[in-house]
C-alpha cells in the first residue's frame, strides 16, 4: 500500500470514529423534578390503584418486623394509606396539566378520592381499622393531616356521606388516651382538622398538646419526645410539622393559640431545616440513627417542608436543597430491594433490610417516606426546580469552597 493510500485510509478511519463519538446519545437526560415525580408515582401507584377498587387488603402483601409486637396486623393498610396521602397531598393539590406528570398526578388524585371513600365505608372490603387498639389514632392523624394539606383537592370533593363518616370516625378516636409523647400531636391534629371544617372539636386535646410540646423544647430546634430527650428523627417525622400545622389552624380560626407562638414554631422549623441540610453529606447521604429509620426519606421532612413553604434559612438556596434532596433520593432508591415484586415498599432503609425494623413496624409504616417529597408541591416553574443546580453546604465545605459558619439558634 502506498503512503498516500495509507494516509487516506487512516484519515477515513479517524473521521469515522470521530463521527461515531460525536453522535448524540439517544438517552434523554431526566430533570430532578421528573425523577422525583416518577418516584412519587412509583411509591403511590400500587396503594391507590388497589384501594380505589377496594382491593388493597386483597393485593397488598404484609411484611412485619422480625420482632413484631403482635398488635393487629391489619393496621398495615391504614398506615400505608394515611402516611402516603399526607406526603403526596401538596403534590396532588397542583392544578391539572397535559404533561406526563400532570396526567399521572390527576390519576393519583382520582384514585385517592375513591380510596378515601373506601377507608370509611363499613361495607367496603378496604374499610380501615378505625375501632380497634390505639394505633389507629396515629394513622388517622396522618389522614387528617392530608386533608389539612390539600383541603380543596382532597376534602371538599368528597360526598357528604363520606365527610360525615370521617367526622364520626375522628370523633370516636377520643376513646384513645394518647401516651405522653409525640402522640399528643396525633390527637391535636385530628381535633385541629375538625376545627378547620367547623365540626365539634375537643379544645383541650389541642391546648394540652401545645403546652406539652412547648415544655419539651430543649433548644436549638430540638424537642424531647416526652420527658426524655432522644436523638432521632421524630422532630422531623412528627413534632415540627404537626406542631406548626396545629398552630396554623388555631391562628386561622383565632382560637386556642396565637400568631406569636406560630411564628416562633416556624423559626424553629427553619433552624431544623438548616441542620438537616448540613446533615446531607457531599455524596448525598445522611446519618442513620434513632428509631424508625425504615421511614427512609421521611427523616428529611422538615427540610422538604421548609422548601415547600419557603421558610428556608437565608443562607440556603432552593437550588441547593433540590440538589441535595435529589441526590439522597437517588442514592436511596437506586438500591435493589426497596420494593417487592408487586411494587409495595419493603422493610429497610436503602434496599431490603428487615432486621433494622422496630417492633411496631410493618411495610405500611414505610409510606411515611413520602413526606420527604413534600417539595413536589412546588410547581414545575418554581425557582426550586428551574434554578441551576448548586452544591449544598457539606459539598461546599469538603471541596474547599466558601460556606457560612454555623451557630446555635435561640428564641
Amino acid at each position: 500500500m502506498s503512503i498516500n493510500r495509507l494516509t487516506t485510509t487512516l484519515l477515513v478511519a479517524v473521521f469515522s470514529l470521530s463521527s461515531f463519538a460525536a453522535k448524540p446519545s439517544k438517552e434523554k437526560s431526566i430533570t430532578d423534578r421528573e425523577y422525583t415525580a416518577k418516584l412519587a408515582y412509583k411509591i403511590a401507584e400500587p396503594v391507590l390503584r388497589n384501594m380505589a377498587k377496594g382491593e388493597l387488603k386483597k393485593n397488598m402483601q404484609i411484611e412485619l418486623s422480625p420482632t413484631w409486637d403482635n398488635r393487629n396486623k391489619d393496621v398495615t393498610y391504614m398506615e400505608a394509606f394515611g402516611r402516603l396521602m399526607t406526603g403526596i397531598a401538596p403534590w396532588l393539590s397542583l392544578p391539572d396539566d397535559d404533561t406526563a406528570e400532570g396526567k399521572q398526578r390527576k390519576q393519583l388524585r382520582e384514585w385517592a378520592l375513591q380510596s378515601y371513600a373506601h377507608a370509611v365505608d363499613p361495607d367496603s372490603p378496604d374499610y380501615l381499622l378505625w375501632n380497634k387498639e390505639s394505633q389507629p389514632l396515629v394513622d388517622a392523624a396522618f389522614i387528617a393531616e392530608s386533608f389539612l394539606r390539600a383541603p380543596k383537592q382532597l376534602w371538599e370533593p368528597l360526598d357528604e356521606i363520606t365527610k360525615e363518616r370521617y367526622i364520626k370516625e375522628f370523633t370516636e378516636l377520643r376513646r384513645i388516651n394518647p401516651p405522653y409523647n409525640n402522640w399528643l400531636l396525633f390527637s391535636a391534629i385530628v381535633e385541629s382538622f375538625l376545627m378547620s371544617v367547623d365540626a365539634p372539636y375537643d379544645a383541650y386535646r389541642i391546648s394540652s398538646a401545645l403546652r406539652k410540646i412547648e415544655e419539651w423544647y430543649v433548644g436549638d430546634s430540638w424537642y424531647a419526645d416526652g420527658t426524655h430527650f432522644a436523638f432521632d428523627y421524630y422532630g422531623s417525622f412528627v413534632i415540627h410539622p404537626m406542631y406548626v400545622e396545629v398552630l396554623q389552624q388555631c391562628v386561622n380560626k383565632n382560637r386556642i393559640a396565637g400568631k406569636a407562638q406560630l411564628e416562633k414554631s416556624i423559626k424553629r422549623l427553619t433552624r431544623h431545616a438548616h441542620i438537616q441540610e448540613r446533615f446531607i453529606s457531599p455524596e448525598g447521604t445522611f446519618p442513620v440513627f434513632g428509631r424508625s429509620i425504615t421511614y427512609r426519606a421521611g427523616a428529611l421532612q422538615v427540610l422538604s417542608m421548609a422548601s415547600l413553604h419557603e421558610v428556608l434559612p437565608a443562607d440556603i438556596s432552593q437550588a441547593q436543597v433540590r440538589s441535595a434532596l435529589t441526590a439522597v433520593l437517588k442514592n436511596m432508591f437506586s438500591i435493589e430491594g426497596n420494593f417487592n415484586e408487586a411494587g409495595f415498599l419493603q422493610l429497610g432503609f436503602a434496599g431490603h433490610q428487615p432486621e433494622i425494623a422496630d417492633s411496631y413496624t410493618n411495610n405500611g409504616s414505610l409510606y411515611l417516606t413520602s413526606v420527604g417529597l413534600l417539595h413536589l408541591g412546588l410547581p414545575a416553574n418554581h425557582d426550586f426546580w428551574t434554578s441551576e443546580a448548586q452544591d449544598w453546604t457539606s459539598k461546599k465545605a469538603w471541596s474547599g469552597q466558601p460556606f457560612k459558619r454555623d451557630g446555635a439558634y435561640r428564641d
